[in-house]
């Protein structure tokens, strides 16, 4: 059997990392610097902000990579690789936008470089908001933040896909509108996305798509999967991630990262 010269490994989180508690698996730390001795770089590829998967790897035994913000961040070796930041003239329309959206039971994150902010306070959104932004501020007006916004991402208390993500659709004329989880819709300057953070991250490595493994689940995976050979979709993945994914890789609920890494580790 062919062994696969895997340089680059990158997860999603969400639905393919974490297990059913939202918890990163054990076995992953002590896997980790088996990855690093035999040079491949781990990369967690996320929605959520870079701040935020700092704090749930910092107990990680070696360092890692990151694509946050669903590819608007990069950073490799604690430096930047690259970062997107939307223009805030667009930013504020959409945030209008969104307000003006009063019949659906949604609420807004403005994903700056340095935090995230809400201008929605309630508990049952502010926790939501909170499992995924480390760093999170309560402002009176999105509008009004001094920052880079690298993404703006809407909450829906009901199923987005059917909800929200219909109202938003025609942004995709100009800006990537990408449903990224059950409840969640991103929007994000054109070309955006998990792949075009993946080819960079590879570029920085100085390897190809053929060196690199790509675990996800959801829409927002679609591009990595496709910048990766080794494409892995989860047992339980969107039907879309399903059909382009090159592999099958065991349910979030069973380890499934662990279980392929350790195959190919095999090999």
């Amino acid at each position: 059997m062919t062994t696969p010269d895997i340089r680059l490994i990158a997860v999603d989180m969400d639905g393919t990392l974490l297990d059913a508690d939202g918890r990163i698996p054990d076995a992953l730390w002590q896997l980790l610097p088996r990855l690093r001795d035999r040079g491949i770089a781990f990369a967690p590829a996320s929605g959520r902000q870079l701040a935020t998967l700092q704090r749930q790897f910092a107990e990680a035994p070696v360092d890692v990579d990151y694509i946050a913000e669903n590819g608007a961040y990069v950073v490799r070796d604690g430096v930047e690789v690259s970062s997107d930041a939307m223009d805030p003239a667009f930013a504020a329309s959409v945030i209008e936008r969104v307000r003006r959206l009063q019949h659906l039971d949604i609420g807004l994150v403005v994903c700056g470089k340095r935090s995230a902010y809400i201008e929605r306070a309630d508990h049952a959104f502010a926790d939501e908001a909170d499992t995924y932004y480390a760093e999170l501020e309560i402002v009176d007006d999105l509008t009004r933040v001094d920052d880079q916004v690298l993404k703006l991402a809407v909450f829906d208390f009901a199923a987005a896909e059917e909800s929200v993500a219909p109202a938003l659709l025609d942004l995709r004329e100009t800006h990537q509108v990408v449903v990224s989880g059950r409840h969640w819709v991103d929007i994000m300057n054109p070309g955006v996305n998990k792949g075009r953070a993946l080819a960079r991250l590879q570029e920085a490595l100085g390897i190809g798509p053929e060196h690199t493994v790509a675990f996800g689940d959801y829409l927002n995976d679609l591009e990595m999967l496709q910048q990766a050979h080794w494409s892995y979709a989860m047992a339980d993945a969107h039907p879309e991630v399903a059909d382009i994914a090159r592999f099958r890789a065991p349910s979030h609920t069973e380890a499934g990262v662990i279980t392929v890494l350790e195959e190919l580790l095999a090999r």
